[in-house]
């Protein structure tokens, strides 16, 4: 069900805020709402509710106004205090994408929210772009963003400077649940099989993923740069950029390598790839048929990277960085 509260009185829209989500996956899946909205309202200062994890993604978006944090631990006091600060504007447009019911507490000539997600079917980035569609009266969705400054730029540059070639492979070998991780040993025989496609891999991942990515790294027989733990968001997200492909699981490095436009190959064991996959034309998935991820083959795997490969032997340049300047937050 769509609820939208009508202007009372004609005036520009001017101010909005927008309520999004908060893992690293889901908030890249709503940046299409934050394009299209920009697009049409391009005068409006964005305030965009969100969570500490997935802040870092919007820090650079060059037309958003005050990230302002939303902490689910800090309680019925910290929802009190998120509160008053909201309530200080009379938002002109509030779009809520996360209908947990804060939006029905805050002010606004307008809002747009979507309860009962599971009655809207379709790619989650349809989904979201469906609570403004017919409203503001758009078509065509964007594709997804990360937002990127010099400084990610030239991190990605030194990071990547001692590798041969240009031919490189970023592999994502952790997720946030282990039912989602296709084994260690499989991505290493996957990135040897295709050791003559490729001239590097570079492994990505947290700070708790070190280990797993050290395994790795000892299996390979070619170079390697493990960058496991040693970026944030926006950095990993420069590297990706200049990766010729990425390889991992279904987590939020997938979605932020197809935002900065570099294909991608998603492993599925649960969930469903139809819904949640990276939001790119050169997307692609594959999910196992026992629901088990680790037991899709490596074959299969390489088959499709190679197919994906011959599809896109002509790659652009690296997408070039606009230094955004950005106000602090209010």
């Amino acid at each position: 069900m769509f609820t939208d509260t009508p202007a009372t009185t004609p005036r520009a829209t001017r101010s909005i805020l927008l309520i999004t989500l908060s893992n690293v996956g889901d908030a890249v899946m709503t940046t299409p709402v934050m394009t299209a909205l920009h697009d049409k309202y391009p005068l409006a200062d964005m305030d965009i509710v969100t969570d500490a994890r997935a802040a870092p993604l919007f820090s650079h978006c060059p037309w958003r106004g005050a990230i302002i944090l939303k902490d689910k631990q800090a309680g019925w006091r910290g929802l009190a205090v998120l509160l008053q600060r909201l309530r200080q504007t009379r938002y002109d447009l509030l779009v809520d994408l996360r209908t947990d019911g804060l939006s029905l507490l805050l002010r606004a000539r307008r809002r747009l929210t979507r309860r009962g997600n599971r009655s809207v079917s379709g790619h989650a980035v349809e989904r979201h772009f469906s609570v403004i569609r017919e409203r503001e009266h758009l078509t065509a969705i964007p594709a997804t963003s990360v937002w990127l400054s010099a400084a990610e730029e030239d991190f990605a540059a030194q990071a990547l400077a001692g590798l041969p070639g240009s031919r490189w492979l970023a592999l994502g070998p952790g997720a946030r649940w282990e039912g989602k991780r296709w084994p260690a040993g499989h991505f290493a025989a996957l990135a040897n099989r295709l050791q003559g496609e490729t001239d590097a891999v570079i492994l990505l991942g947290s700070a708790a993923e070190r280990d797993r990515c050290k395994g790795i790294e000892a299996d390979l027989a070619g170079p390697c740069l493990n960058l496991a733990g040693r970026t944030n968001l926006l950095q990993a997200s420069a590297v990706l950029q200049r990766a010729t492909l990425f390889i991992g699981n279904d987590s939020g490095l997938g979605h932020m390598a197809a935002a900065v436009g570099t294909p991608t190959v998603t492993l599925f064991g649960p969930g469903d790839p139809r819904r949640y996959h990276p939001w790119h034309h050169r997307a692609r998935w594959i999910q196992s048929m026992t629901g088990s991820v680790a037991d899709i083959p490596v074959a299969e795997v390489s088959g499709q990277v190679m197919a994906l490969l011959a599809e896109t032997a002509q790659l652009p340049e690296p997408r070039k960085i606009r230094k955004c300047k950005v106000r602090s937050d209010k």
